[in-house]
């Protein structure tokens, strides 16, 4: 193949890729779209922000408040088998409302909001934090920080979703090999498009 042709077999490619209205050249844009997030975005922000996975989409309502905080915070939660309210759960945590409406993220979020993780140390984790961690689960959890403690030098930790009426067994203790990363900033319905592209790429055998 001489030069010419060459460029006459790319122009016809290029022009199929970014011009064609073709359903044939959609698909093949939505493989590139995934194959250049995947592979090369996805990978550079998370040596940016020092964690494996820099942007992760809430696919559940764990982290939701219902109404004002205030509705959220006399809602009902579970207290050694026993009805309670959010307040008297987080109370015997030792945790008063003064000191929740000082963490980050204070009315919680929503199923489809978008997270971005920074790669804090464990040991700058506080209580009150949004992490991130690996569970027995498919899909990483994002739920509150509810203690911190140390184990032999490294940190352990147990959380909770705002929404939930209390932990579950997998948050009992979390070891700081389970820890991904701490989100730091929210960005609402985001986490939809990633939710449909993970989805769209299931569907067509390539995840």
């Amino acid at each position: 193949m001489d030069w010419y042709e060459f460029k006459r077999g790319w122009r016809k490619v290029w022009h199929f890729i970014w011009e064609d209205d073709s359903w044939a050249s959609w698909f093949v844009n939505v493989i590139l779209a995934f194959l250049l997030i995947k592979f090369i975005v996805y990978p550079g922000l998370g040596l940016a922000l020092s964690t494996s996975h820099p942007i992760v989409a809430v696919v559940s309502g764990s982290m939701e408040h219902d109404g004002s905080f205030d509705t959220w915070w006399d809602s009902y939660a579970m207290c050694n088998d026993a009805q309670c309210t959010q307040a008297e759960y987080y109370q015997k945590l030792g945790i008063s409302k003064e000191q929740f409406m000082d963490f980050r993220f204070r009315n919680g979020f929503n199923k489809g909001d978008l997270m971005i993780l920074y790669g804090t140390s464990p040991a700058k984790v506080k209580v009150g934090d949004i992490i991130v961690f690996k569970a027995d689960r498919p899909d990483p959890i994002i739920h509150r920080v509810m203690l911190v403690k140390s184990e032999l030098g490294k940190k352990v930790f147990s959380t909770k979703g705002d929404h939930n009426m209390g932990s579950f067994y997998f948050e009992a203790y979390i070891p700081e090999d389970a820890y991904v990363g701490r989100a730091v900033v929210r960005v609402p319905w985001l986490g939809y498009i990633k939710i449909g592209f993970v989805k769209l790429m299931q569907f067509i055998g390539l995840m």
